[in-house]
């Protein structure tokens, strides 16, 4: 079941990104990508943003990845939905921030611009456990 969860997760590129302040959650559309083990999802955003300062605060987030956009209305109990708990770690590797940097571009080219800026900080989430809804009552748990 493992290797389907991170099938899902590679098969993907955009995932919602849940932090938290306090008491106050924040989520945030996201464009991602993964190291070649799915131990590492890799996301870029500037820091001057709600997002950012959550994380430096309380690294633990969650992340949804989802099918739906592949299933029409009629077939939504086949929608796949997983949730990603993980802790935002820094980069402090160059040749890691340069290996992340990369993988995101491969991914998303049109990032280059976002992604060159100066306040640009690419986040770093350690995956913890995968949580897959396979249909509406179909449930997995895998920690890694």
């Amino acid at each position: 079941m493992l290797e389907k969860m991170k099938a899902l997760v590679r098969q993907n590129n955009l995932c919602v990104l849940a932090t938290v302040s306090g008491e106050t959650p924040h989520c945030s559309l996201m464009a991602y990508a993964t190291d070649d083990d799915c131990r590492e999802i890799y996301m870029v955003t500037h820091r001057d943003t709600i997002k950012y300062r959550n994380l430096t605060r309380n690294p633990c987030v969650s992340l949804l990845i989802d099918t739906r956009e592949e299933h029409s209305e009629g077939k939504r109990p086949e929608v796949k939905a997983m949730t990603v708990d993980g802790k935002h770690e820094r980069i402090e590797d160059a040749d890691q921030g340069e290996f992340a940097f990369k993988r995101l571009l491969e991914r998303h080219p049109h990032l280059r611009d976002f992604m060159d800026h100066p306040e640009a900080e690419i986040i770093r989430i350690r995956i913890a456990s995968f949580l897959l809804l396979d249909g509406i009552t179909d449930a997995h748990f895998e920690k890694i």
